[in-house]
């Protein structure tokens, strides 16, 4: 393996380790630091409750669901009889100046309730998985101090899955790496990349579509910088244990078409609200280009080629809703991998009540931290 690979990977070794302390710390902290709370009259019922059971971790709340299923307004209706703080689990709302095509939380939700990891970056820089898990267990670890609960809520499930999972030992972006990819990408096609891909490691290869250039770049950058198939990383079991007693809450529609209805008129809203000049705006005040993960976000690609003239207006709807679908199944099918998650129809009218009903009875044990 080349010297600047071993470098490369044992940062991230270093990264993980990291990581894995934090766990260990906050694991030994709650164990010997929680103390019965009196915060909240739904405190004191759910610790009353007679199927509850001890557990020496304080709760955490994780609401999962596609985009548009209402998770965002579900948070803020927890919040009025939990004493929660609110982590956003969204990779685009990591960035800053993207305020309208993220559906960010508005001025009246972010003085209503404590919210967390939302406007982290500038467009032009990059965030990761494993930043996000750091970045995670730190905040959750300041909420349970303050006796309050963490309530991760979000549809990057790829973050939720690296919380309860942990991290592979891959290593982080390499700029230089990526440039000679795209580069050849650029001679060549992404198609025949994959190509590469499938020869090099066809186990990730047949996941990866022929045109997904993102992963087909990623894969390709991990074995030329390890010398290994990125599957085969993968494929190595962790040892994790999230020091959190989690609920994990999925929101699944009940009909697909109307949740693509909901997508619909989300869009259109966006658009109303300024999507347009927000992409403007951000193109002028940073040096970007479409391969920036930032605008490779839902809608703000779109947008980006409709300034470009590359589609015109009608087309760039047609392609940000086919796009919002497409995402929407892809986090259905995660949140399907989800254990011991419990599912309610993010379309039924009562949905908030009846996700209080089910919070209230969980048996959840809630603590404050002296």
């Amino acid at each position: 393996m080349p010297a600047h690979s071993r470098r490369k990977l044992g940062t991230v070794r270093s990264a993980w380790a990291k990581i894995q302390k934090l766990i260990r710390d906050a694991r030994n902290y709650h164990r010997h630091r929680l103390f019965p709370a009196t915060v909240t009259e739904q405190g004191r019922r759910i610790r009353n409750e007679k199927k509850a059971t001890y557990s020496p971790y304080p709760p955490a709340i994780f609401l999962m669901g596609p985009t548009a299923s209402g998770k965002s307004g579900l948070a803020l209706h927890i919040a009025r009889y939990l004493p929660v703080e609110i982590i956003s689990v969204d990779s685009a709302q990591v960035y800053r100046h993207m305020n309208i095509g993220t559906a960010k939380p508005g001025a009246e939700a972010l003085a209503a309730t404590p919210h967390h990891l939302i406007d982290l970056i500038d467009p032009h820089e990059h965030y990761s998985a494993a930043r996000f898990c750091t970045d995670a267990l730190r905040t959750m670890r300041q909420i349970a101090d303050r006796g309050n609960i963490p309530l991760l809520a979000g549809g990057t499930m790829l973050y939720f899955k690296t919380l309860l999972e942990g991290l592979s030992e891959l290593p982080s972006a390499d700029s230089g790496m990526r440039t000679a990819i795209e580069a050849k990408a650029r001679k060549s096609s992404w198609p025949a990349m994959h190509q590469e891909l499938f020869r090099l490691d066809p186990v990730s290869a047949e996941r990866i579509k022929p045109t997904d250039s993102q992963r087909i770049q990623r894969a390709l950058e991990v074995f030329y910088l390890t010398g290994k198939p990125m599957s085969e990383t993968l494929g190595k079991p962790k040892n994790v244990s999230l020091p959190y007693e989690v609920v994990k809450i999925a929101l699944v529609p009940g009909n697909r078409q109307v949740l693509h209805q909901r997508i619909a008129r989300r869009f259109e809203q966006m658009l109303k609200h300024g999507l347009i000049d927000e992409v403007r705006a951000i193109r002028d005040k940073f040096y970007l280009s479409d391969e920036n993960p930032s605008m490779r976000c839902v809608g703000y690609r779109q947008v980006w080629m409709h300034l470009e003239k590359a589609i015109d207006a009608a087309r760039m709807r047609e392609m940000a809703l086919a796009a919002t679908r497409q995402l929407a199944k892809r986090q259905l099918t995660w949140l399907r991998s989800m254990k011991e998650s419990r599912e309610f129809d993010c379309l039924e009218e009562n949905l908030p009540e009846q996700v209080k009903t089910y919070l209230l009875n969980t048996g959840l044990k809630f603590t404050e931290v002296s």
